[in-house]
């Protein structure tokens, strides 16, 4: 039982580095969007709606998971007790693993509609990092099927 403690740290450590893997708000951008051109467009926002963006879901949680729960599954019964239970647990905490991990990385964003200075109008979805309201002026940048909204 003195291992649970442990390995209940280590889920909690990776899940929370696995949450800061990457940002979706206006601000942040990948390595591969740095020093790269990207069309600008102004506009004028016409409607700001909160939403939730779901969170990462790659096998770092689910695997964290099936670990810890694997072996506090084999510390249950006795011989073949212990591989039965070893099973379940890797399964069940494999299962809870990913659930924690996507509620963990769920962040709020924006739906940002924006009227065009063309005439056309757009939404962009993005995280809620910047205080964008109906009437702001803004800047719409896209690149290679990235598109956020700036003021």
């Amino acid at each position: 039982m003195n291992l649970l403690k442990p390995l209940a740290l280590a889920l909690a450590i990776t899940l929370g580095l696995g949450g800061c893997a990457s940002g979706l708000g206006s601000s942040d951008y990948s390595r591969s969007q740095a020093r790269t051109v990207q069309e600008v467009r102004s506009g004028v926002v016409t409607e700001v709606r909160v939403v939730n963006i779901e969170g990462s879901k790659s096998p770092i949680g689910t695997g964290a998971g099936a670990i810890v729960g694997g072996v506090a599954g084999s510390t249950l019964g006795g011989g073949r007790g212990n591989i039965v239970g070893a099973v379940v647990g890797a399964v069940a905490g494999g299962l809870a693993g990913s659930a924690i991990q996507e509620s963990a990385t769920r962040q709020r964003g924006l739906e940002i509609t924006v009227r065009l200075d063309s005439g056309r109008t757009i939404a962009v979805t993005q995280g809620a990092d910047q205080d964008i309201r109906v009437g702001d002026r803004v800047r719409v940048l896209s690149s290679d099927g990235t598109t956020r909204v700036t003021r």
